[in-house]
């Protein structure tokens, strides 16, 4: 991405446990220490999101989201020890933004993407005006949507 567009001002990146973001972290260091790197979590599975502000591991007991890739109860310990240095900043969002993120993609760009390769996409469309005239890259990662999942974001439909 970064050979692509060398100018991004910020890369979005899903979490689960913590190793994609990490791995985002220092390759961004390396080449521009200047970009923002920042992790995006379900607000139904915030264990590293909580981590990450609380500075301890955090364990949650239960998840709720339909973004498997995001249904992680416990963050990886080993990123989580260096995310503090490579990660700028850790956000939640919804099922309704990640399904909201899931049609839009699908609508302009024929991308069937799953809730955590949409999640990077759910940011940008709840805080549109803070990356307004910015250079972003969203890392839209995973394949895990079932048929019956998309058809039901498709048409607007609770996931559960």
């Amino acid at each position: 991405m970064l050979e692509a567009a060398p100018d991004l001002d910020t890369i979005i990146v899903p979490v689960g446990g913590g190793s994609g973001v990490l791995g985002a972290g220092v390759v961004a260091r390396a080449i521009n220490p200047a970009i923002r790197v920042v992790g995006v979590q379900a607000e139904g599975a915030p264990a590293v999101y909580r981590s990450w502000r609380e500075g301890r591991r955090i364990v949650t007991d239960t998840v709720n989201t339909f973004a498997e890739g995001l249904a992680t109860r416990e963050p990886f310990e080993m990123p989580l020890a260096l995310l503090p240095r490579l990660v700028d900043e850790i956000v939640l969002v919804s099922d309704d933004e990640i399904a909201a993120a899931v049609r839009l993609l699908f609508e302009t760009t024929r991308q069937a993407a799953e809730g955590a390769g949409a999640a990077a996409t759910a940011v940008v469309m709840t805080r549109r005006d803070e990356f307004a005239g910015k250079h972003v890259g969203l890392i839209l990662s995973g394949g895990n949507i079932t048929t019956e999942q998309f058809r039901r974001i498709l048409n607007c439909e609770p996931l559960t």
